[in-house]
């Protein structure tokens, strides 16, 4: 028994080091959350004499968080609205496209599909000018509809890319066993390629919907008016005015990553999940 004790006693003493270096990158990594969220609660002089610590709770000032509120909402509205719209054509399109990479081989398959993973390699600042003057020839210039075209194509060639070697380990007797029953190539995907790839598809999912969320460049330069503005253009136009109200900016950043935290905790499961699958599957 004493042996047993000294045992856990030596691990817990070896294992001590690395616990205190996960602590310290934990620590590093809540602080923006911490500072964000005290700083809320404060106007500028509670702010200046008193940056780290939380102030009194009877001395909150409740007011800065109905301001983030009234000015995030709409632009978390329009956030999510291209974000999710995105995210469902991009994965729609995706679903086809790999499955017929993965299911065809027609002359000159290999080509085009090296060809179409060359788009990986070019990064989207490039296009920046070209995209701008397709827009504008295409009229959609200031509205919320040319972010979700831009999101969905740029979304496809990683998708693909993935949904294909996915699907091309699947077993080919369930899609012979589908085309003997009649079964259309449509009803061949819902029915067999959905189901069973269904972590890869919500772990792409995850990143689809995040990537639309977390865009910032693009709405920037075709965006106008404010009430179409997304969340990234918004708070970086609450952060340029003359004099910043730290407590109304903090508030609104808070506001701004409550979405972001709710997805984190309902889908990380899932998001492990899909990885674990993608590994397994190779």
């Amino acid at each position: 028994m004493s042996a047993t004790v000294q045992t856990v006693g030596s691990h817990k003493k070896r294992d001590l080091p690395k616990h205190i270096v996960i602590w310290m990158v934990l620590g590093l990594e809540l602080l923006p959350f911490y500072m964000m969220l005290q700083i809320s609660f404060k106007d500028n002089t509670s702010f200046i004499l008193n940056p780290w610590f939380p102030s009194n709770p009877v001395d909150w000032i409740w007011e800065n968080w109905l301001f983030g509120i009234r000015l995030i909402g709409p632009y978390i509205a329009n956030t999510v609205f291209v974000a999710v719209s995105a995210t469902v054509a991009t994965l729609f399109l995706a679903l086809m496209g790999s499955y017929f990479f993965a299911r065809y081989k027609m002359p000159f398959s290999g080509f085009l599909w090296s060809a179409f993973l060359l788009l990986m390699l070019m990064p989207g600042v490039a296009n920046i000018v070209p995209l701008f003057t397709l827009l504008k020839n295409l009229n959609l210039l200031n509205t919320l509809w040319a972010l979700i075209i831009v999101g969905v194509a740029g979304g496809q060639v990683f998708n693909i890319f993935v949904l294909r070697n996915f699907i091309e380990d699947l077993p080919k007797d369930l899609f012979e066993a589908a085309e003997m029953d009649g079964a259309s190539h449509f009803q061949q995907m819902i029915n067999i390629v959905v189901p069973m790839s269904g972590p890869i598809i919500g772990t792409l999912a995850i990143l689809s919907f995040l990537g639309s969320w977390n865009d910032f460049l693009l709405p920037l330069i075709i965006l106008r008016d404010q009430e179409l503005f997304t969340l990234g253009v918004g708070l970086i136009y609450l952060d340029g005015e003359y004099v910043k109200q730290w407590g109304q900016i903090m508030a609104a950043f808070f506001v701004a990553s409550i979405p972001l935290i709710i997805i984190f905790l309902f889908t990380m499961k899932l998001f492990v999940r899909g990885l674990s699958a993608g590994a397994v599957k190779g």
